[in-house]
């Protein structure tokens, strides 16, 4: 059997850690502090465990340089329950700025990969038979040469933004189909005063964000942030508001309890019993980017190795090909074909001889993906660039 060391999991997620994070989890999951008792039995309320929670928001703020205008939330879900929570929560703050009866709104989202039309879905669903209405402001799919492939990010001057959305709505990087807005969104093309929101869920903690430009900024733990369980979200405090009171408004979807930011922040993440485990991995994550240099380090080496993956594949002669345009390529998730499935099949079973893990693309997309997540070394790169280099 392999060991840790013999394997490199290259897995969309949920995702590889370090292995010291892992290792001071899994004492303080049988022993935390020296109380006799692991991280996840101690009562969620009790000092320890405060500690521990007011000490990874801390590291998360500073990290992330969220400003004072935003609140951390820490709720559960993943991106999936976020995709539901984020419209809920900000059609009542819009409901609560136009009380009049017949208001009626748009929600904008820029469909950039499966993820994003996966939550312009459900918003439709959410706001069936009421006073919402939901614009694709861009479906990327039109722009591809098939008509049909999530394979590029059109400029913003193609998008059609709605007058005066009540939000706007993207996903960064897209996991499935290897798309990553370049540098950052276009905010110069956002309509005025518009509440932009952020699923940063695979590449969150991967580069700077401009948080003060964004309404909602939010992302499952799996990949860069700890385990699943926890879904981080970071949300401008006037939005933070009694979404009973905009129900009764009219009009829009009631918020239940467990989906409320404000009910979350007024309790410190604590309205009910949060993931313990997983809140105490993700702050040890952070404890573990910050002593590594912080955001800026973990930045250039994203870049790093995600470039040479892509100088393999653009230098194959056509046996590596690339899906995605060069100004829209993930530096998290690098997705490609092999000539035929045969040879895929072959990539993918010598690969795993060696212990490159986890390469097959995702069952909607097929193909290879090679997810570069933070947990991911340079020499864990470069072992599957001596690889592909050999299979060629």
């Amino acid at each position: 059997m392999p060991n840790r060391e013999e394997v490199v999991n290259f897995g969309a997620g949920p995702s590889t850690l370090p292995t010291a994070v892992l290792e001071k989890a899994a004492r303080g999951l049988l022993n935390y502090n020296d109380l006799g008792m692991g991280i996840a039995e101690i009562s969620h309320r009790s000092k320890d465990f405060k500690a521990v929670y007011e000490k990874t928001i801390s590291d998360f703020k500073t990290l992330m340089e969220v400003p004072d205008t935003h609140e951390v939330v820490l709720m559960q879900g993943g991106g999936m329950g976020a995709f539901s929570t984020v419209v809920l929560n900000l059609l009542a703050a819009w409901r609560l700025k136009n009380p009049e009866s017949d208001a009626k709104t748009t929600i904008d989202y820029i469909v950039t990969g499966s993820w994003s039309n996966k939550a312009a879905g459900e918003a439709k669903r959410l706001t069936t038979d009421t006073n919402v209405s939901v614009n694709v402001a861009l479906d990327a799919r039109k722009h591809s040469q098939d008509g049909k492939s999530f394979s590029t990010i059109p400029p913003a001057n193609q998008w059609n933004y709605s007058a005066d959305p009540a939000l706007v709505y993207y996903c960064d990087n897209e996991t499935v189909n290897g798309v990553e807005f370049d540098k950052s969104f276009p905010y110069e093309s956002l309509p005025p005063d518009a509440n932009l929101v952020a699923d940063v869920s695979s590449n969150i903690l991967s580069r700077k964000i401009d948080i003060s430009k964004h309404a909602v900024v939010y992302g499952g733990a799996q990949k860069n942030a700890g385990i699943a369980g926890v879904t981080l979200v970071i949300v401008r405090k006037d939005l933070l508001v009694d979404t009973d009171a905009a129900f009764k408004l009219g009009g829009i979807p009631q918020v239940p309890h467990l989906c409320d930011y404000k009910r979350h922040a007024d309790n410190e993440s604590m309205y009910n019993t949060p993931p313990m485990f997983a809140i105490y991995v993700s702050g040890l994550t952070f404890e573990h980017i910050k002593s590594h240099g912080g955001l800026d380090e973990y930045s250039k080496l994203s870049d790093r190795k995600s470039k040479k993956v892509y100088d393999v594949i653009d230098n194959s002669n056509g046996l590596y090909n690339p899906k995605v345009s060069v100004e829209s390529r993930s530096r998290m998730n690098v997705v490609f074909t092999l000539p035929d499935e045969d040879t895929e099949k072959r990539f993918l079973a010598e690969a795993d001889k060696l212990g490159l893990k986890n390469l097959k693309g995702h069952r909607s997309v097929g193909g290879i993906r090679v997810s570069l997540y933070n947990g991911i070394t340079e020499e864990d790169t470069d072992k599957l660039i001596g690889f592909m280099r050999l299979f060629k």
